[in-house]
C-alpha cells in the first residue's frame, strides 16, 4: 500500500490571506471534514463581505434543490444594498453532477466583482474531475478550501486555548491524551472540552478529570484491548469488551476497528523490522500525528503473531456474517486466542467468555 499523499492545504493559506487583507475573491468552495473550521471561516467570510446595518439583505442563500443556471444567475444580477458587495452561498450541490455544464462555467467565468459566490459541501463530498473545463475554470476564477484535520501541534495549541477560556489550564501531554482519547475533529473536542472543564474541580486539569467525563472514541478503546492482548492479560481485554458492549457498540463495530488496529501493527512490526520510521508508517496510514506509540505497541508482538492476527480477525468477520454463530461469542473467542496463542475448544470458550465478560455474552 503506497504512502497516503498530504491534502491540499494551499486554499485554506489562500482564504487566511484574503480575510487578513481585506482582499476577498468572487468565488470560494469549502468542503473537507474539518467541519469546525469550515463553520468558523464561513463565519468569517459572512462577518467580512456582509457589513453594514443591511448585510443581510444582500445574503441569498441556494439549496441543490433549488438550484439552477437560471436562479444562480439571478443572485448573481442581485445589486448590493447600502454595501459594496452581496454573498450567494449554495449549499451541497454537487456542481460536477449538474447538468448545463457550459452555463455554469459562463457564469462562474464572469462574476462581477460586487459578488462573493461560496459552495458549502456540507452533506455531500467535493470531487471536482480535474479533466474537465468546468474544473479548469473553479480553479482559474476560485479557490477550492480543503479543511483538513488539524496536526498535532496545532490541535493541542487549540484544545489549550479552549481550556484558558474556561478559566482552566492543561499541559501539553493531557491535551495530547485528549485527542487520542476523543479524536482529533474540533467539533467533537469542544464539547469533551466543554464537559471536562465543568467537572474539574481545581484550575488545573488532571487525567483523573479527563477520564472520569470524557467519552472516549471506538479506536481508543480497542487500543487499549490490543494493548491488554499485548501483554498477555485477557482478563483485562475481556473486562475492556465488556465496556464496550455497555456502550452500546455492536460486535460488527468493535470487529471493524480491531482489524484495522491489528493491520496498523502488522504494517508497523514489518515497519520496525525493515528499520522504517514511525513517519513512514504514519504517512503510510495517513494519521495526522507521529506514529510512535503504534511502533512502541508493535514491539511486543512478533512478525507471525501480526500476519496470523491480521488472518484470524478476517477469518472471524467472514464467521460473524455466515455461519449464523453468536458474534460476542466469536469476538470473544478471538481475543482468548489473541492473548493467549490457544485455541480452546467451543465449550471452553463459551464458559470463559461469560466468566470473564461479566455475563454480557
Amino acid at each position: 500500500m503506497p504512502p497516503k499523499a498530504k491534502p491540499d492545504t494551499s486554499g485554506f493559506e489562500k482564504l487566511k490571506k484574503d480575510l487578513s487583507t481585506g482582499t476577498l475573491g468572487q468565488l470560494y468552495i469549502l468542503h473537507g471534514e474539518e467541519t469546525y473550521l469550515r463553520d468558523h471561516y464561513l463565519g468569517r467570510l459572512r462577518e467580512a463581505v456582509l457589513t453594514g446595518g443591511l448585510g443581510e439583505f444582500n445574503r441569498h442563500d441556494l439549496s441543490a434543490r433549488d438550484m439552477s443556471p437560471h436562479a444562480l444567475e439571478e443572485a448573481v444580477d442581485c445589486l448590493p444594498m447600502m454595501a459594496e458587495r452581496t454573498l450567494i452561498q449554495v449549499t451541497d450541490f454537487d456542481l460536477f453532477k449538474a447538468g448545463e455544464k457550459e452555463e455554469y462555467i459562463r457564469i462562474l467565468s464572469s462574476l462581477p466583482d460586487y459578488c462573493c459566490l461560496v459552495f458549502l459541501y456540507d452533506l455531500i463530498d467535493y470531487k471536482p474531475d480535474a479533466r474537465t473545463k468546468l474544473a479548469q475554470t473553479v480553479k482559474q476564477y476560485g479557490t477550492a478550501v480543503n479543511f483538513v484535520r488539524q496536526g498535532q501541534r496545532e490541535l493541542a495549541d487549540w484544545v489549550r486555548r479552549h481550556f484558558k477560556a474556561q478559566g482552566k489550564d492543561i499541559d501539553v501531554r493531557l491535551c495530547e491524551y485528549l485527542i487520542e482519547l476523543c479524536g482529533d475533529l474540533m467539533h467533537g473536542l469542544q464539547q469533551e472540552i466543554g464537559k471536562v472543564a465543568a467537572y474539574a474541580r481545581g484550575p488545573k486539569i488532571t487525567q483523573a478529570d479527563i477520564d472520569a467525563v470524557a467519552t472516549p472514541q471506538l479506536s481508543a478503546v480497542v487500543f487499549r484491548i490490543a494493548d491488554a492482548i499485548g501483554e498477555k492479560n485477557y482478563d483485562r481485554a475481556a473486562k475492556i469488551l465488556g465496556e464496550l458492549y455497555q456502550m452500546q457498540k455492536s460486535p460488527y463495530e468493535i470487529l471493524a476497528a480491531l482489524g484495522k488496529q491489528l493491520r496498523q501493527l502488522y504494517s508497523a512490526r514489518l515497519a520496525l523490522d525493515g528499520r522504517r520510521s514511525a513517519a513512514y508508517v504514519a504517512q503510510l496510514w495517513g494519521m495526522r500525528y507521529p506514529a510512535d506509540r503504534l511502533m512502541n505497541s508493535a514491539r511486543r508482538f512478533s512478525l507471525p503473531w501480526c500476519r496470523r492476527a491480521v488472518i484470524r480477525c478476517a477469518q472471524t468477520d467472514l464467521a460473524m456474517k455466515s455461519t449464523g454463530q453468536d458474534p460476542r461469542e466469536l469476538l470473544t473467542a478471538l481475543l482468548l486466542e489473541l492473548a493467549t496463542g490457544d485455541e480452546k475448544p467451543p465449550f471452553a470458550k463459551r464458559a470463559v467468555s461469560r466468566r470473564l465478560t461479566g455475563g454480557f455474552l
